[in-house]
């Protein structure tokens, strides 16, 4: 066993764990954070994806180990207390979400979208497909599009 100490969501936690134990893992079942959910095992849903020192990654592919000493962003961290996230919001607002499953990476993902479009303008067609690392099974993805883009009108990001 080694121990991993990261900042999770602002806090700095530690455990213990085998070297082959998988950030999504450690999260999960090591610090309680069930938010980020375990999809696919394969990189291909982004159910898993947190932020790691500000970066979208998808948490199934990584090892706790490599996230030893960095920042963490998990969609715990997200809202202020009962107040959601602008992101959270527009996902609520445009019914981005149908079970719910894949909703914490998507709005991770959707924040690493923000991010890294913040200085110019944001499409539809952009979020499209800057989203094709996420699967969601029970919409039809234009809500979630929607949300994505009302999300980045109230941060501030021109939309076209």
């Amino acid at each position: 066993m080694t121990k991993v100490s990261v900042t999770v969501n602002g806090a700095a936690r530690s455990g213990e764990v085998e070297p082959r134990t998988l950030l999504v893992e450690f999260l999960r079942v090591g610090l309680g954070l069930t938010g980020t959910h375990v999809g696919c095992d394969t990189s291909q849903c982004g159910a898993c994806t947190v932020h790691l020192n500000g970066k979208p990654v998808k948490s199934c592919t990584m090892l706790a180990l490599q996230a030893d000493g960095q920042q963490v962003t998990t969609i715990e961290g997200v809202a202020k207390g009962d107040v959601l996230h602008p992101m959270q919001a527009a996902f609520k607002e445009c019914h981005g979400l149908q079970c719910g499953f894949c909703t914490p990476g998507m709005v991770m993902s959707a924040l690493g979208i923000v991010e890294r479009h913040k200085a110019d303008q944001l499409s539809e067609a952009v979020v499209r497909h800057e989203l094709e690392g996420n699967l969601c099974r029970c919409t039809g993805y234009q809500g979630i599009v929607n949300a994505v883009l009302m999300g980045a009108k109230a941060l501030g990001v021109k939309v076209v």
